[in-house]
């Protein structure tokens, strides 16, 4: 069961209790309680997952970002590299410098690393933003195979995909070349189908209202940069 049919569940499990008694409420939650335990201790198994935002909604990146804060939280070595970002200092990058400066003599816990040159409309060089990707992707490999990295964050990567300026091919190739507990994590809209069936975990943000093309809403920060 996936997290939007947890929440459905739910959903429809608590319409269905409102009108039950004390007593059958709490025999109700127990055999839901015994379920539970029973797939969490099916769930044994860790791997590092190859997961994917995509969508045209707003947030791929932003939930990525959580996972990379989950991940510092805990100690983990992050790699961020943004491929299309990056003629901009993106305030996220102000808000993770904590962790991207090295102490003791030690590496930093996160590299961050903006590498693109910003939107195809702005750029207008298709020639250049295909070079720009392809540095990206060699900075993004390297991280990748590392097994000091247990998570890498490779942001607006679906577009770079979506364009042709990475082949397919070739980054399926480099994600099987990471270490086995390292996850990796690809955003952006348009991810092709074939990456779609290799990632783990997939999550497609749905576009309902959005403030610029319904109230001619500027990019504002916090909410968008």
């Amino acid at each position: 069961m996936n997290s939007n049919e947890t929440l459905e569940s739910s959903s429809v499990a608590g319409s269905e209790s409102s009108g039950l008694t004390a007593e059958q409420y709490r025999a109700k939650m127990q055999r839901r309680k015994e379920v539970q335990e029973q797939r969490l201790a099916q769930a044994s198994q860790e791997k590092g997952l190859i997961v994917v935002n995509t969508g045209n909604g707003k947030g791929k990146t932003t939930a990525a970002l959580g996972m990379v804060l989950r991940s510092l939280g805990h100690g983990y070595r992050v790699a961020i590299v943004q491929f299309i970002k990056g003629a901009w200092e993106p305030a996220e990058k102000a808000a993770f410098q904590h962790w991207t400066l090295a102490k003791d003599g030690e590496a930093p816990q996160l590299e961050f690393h903006a590498m693109g040159e910003g939107f195809t409309w702005e750029t207008q060089d298709r020639e250049r933003d295909i070079e720009k990707a392809k540095v990206a992707w060699e900075s993004a490999l390297g991280f990748i195979r590392n097994p000091d990295f247990r998570l890498v964050l490779l942001d607006e990567v679906n577009i770079a995909l979506k364009l042709g300026y990475l082949s397919v091919q070739d980054v399926l190739a480099g994600l099987e070349e990471k270490p086995a507990n390292t996850h990796i994590i690809l955003t952006g809209r348009g991810a092709p189908t074939a990456l779609i069936e290799r990632a783990d975990l997939v999550t497609e943000m749905t576009l309902v209202k959005h403030p610029f093309r319904e109230q001619g809403i500027k990019a504002q920060p916090g909410i968008e940069f």
